[in-house]
C-alpha cells in the first residue's frame, strides 16, 4: 500500500522506494489511542495502513470538535506542529485499532537533504493538505449537512459504519439527532 502511495506521484522508481521504505517504523495502536496530542510536539508523521483516525481540538468550554477523519493509504500527522516545532493544536486519536508506518522528522529532513525529490513529493503532500482544508472550510459554508455527510458516506462507505455517531456529528457540526434523521432519510 506505502509503495503505490509514493508511486503515484510519479517521481520515485520502486527500488528507490524500497531502499528507503525500512526508514519508516512499523506501529500498532489500540483502539481510542492518540498518535499526537494537544500541547505536545509531533516529531513523526505516519502513512495508515489500516484503521481510523480522528482529529479534534478543544473549545474553551472543554467540548472536543472532530474536524478532520483519516482513513487507510493516507499519511497522518499533526502538521502545524511537526513543521513548527511547536506544541500540537490537535489530538490524533485512533477510533480503531490501527497499523501505521511512522517516519520521524529527523529521518525525513536527513531524506530532504539528500535526494531533492523528497522537496517535490513533500511540496505535493503540502499542496493536498491545503486542498483538503480549503474544501473542508467551502463545505462548512457552502453545503447542508445532509450533502456533507452523503459526500462523506460516497468517499469512504467503507469506513463511515465505523465511525460513532458523535464524531460524525461533530464533523457536520450538527447534533446527533439531526444526523440520525439524515441517515434516516438517506437510507430510502
Amino acid at each position: 500500500m506505502i509503495e503505490r502511495f509514493f508511486l503515484s506521484f510519479g517521481i520515485f522508481s520502486k527500488e528507490e522506494i524500497a531502499g528507503f521504505l525500512p526508514l519508516f517504523e512499523k506501529r500498532q495502536l489500540p483502539k481510542s489511542s492518540y498518535f499526537a496530542q494537544e500541547g505536545q510536539v509531533c516529531r513523526e508523521v505516519a502513512f495508515i495502513e489500516s484503521g481510523i483516525f480522528r482529529s479534534y481540538y478543544h473549545t474553551e468550554k472543554g467540548d472536543d470538535v472532530t474536524y478532520c477523519f483519516r482513513f487507510p493509504n493516507g499519511m497522518l500527522g499533526a502538521y502545524s506542529s511537526f513543521i513548527s516545532g511547536g506544541p500540537s493544536v490537535e489530538n490524533l486519536q485512533t477510533l480503531t485499532e490501527a497499523k501505521i508506518l511512522v517516519l520521524t522528522k529527523k529521518k525525513l529532513e536527513d531524506l530532504e537533504a539528500s535526494d531533492p525529490k523528497w522537496t517535490k513529493v513533500l511540496k505535493i503532500i503540502a499542496e493536498q493538505q491545503y486542498m483538503e482544508l480549503e474544501e473542508r472550510v467551502f463545505q462548512l459554508q457552502k453545503e447542508s449537512a445532509s450533502s456533507r455527510y452523503g459526500s462523506l458516506l460516497k468517499n469512504q462507505p467503507n469506513y463511515i459504519q465505523l465511525i460513532p455517531l458523535k464524531y460524525l456529528s461533530s464533523y457536520l457540526g450538527i447534533t446527533q439527532r439531526h444526523l440520525s434523521r439524515i441517515r434516516k432519510s438517506l437510507s430510502f
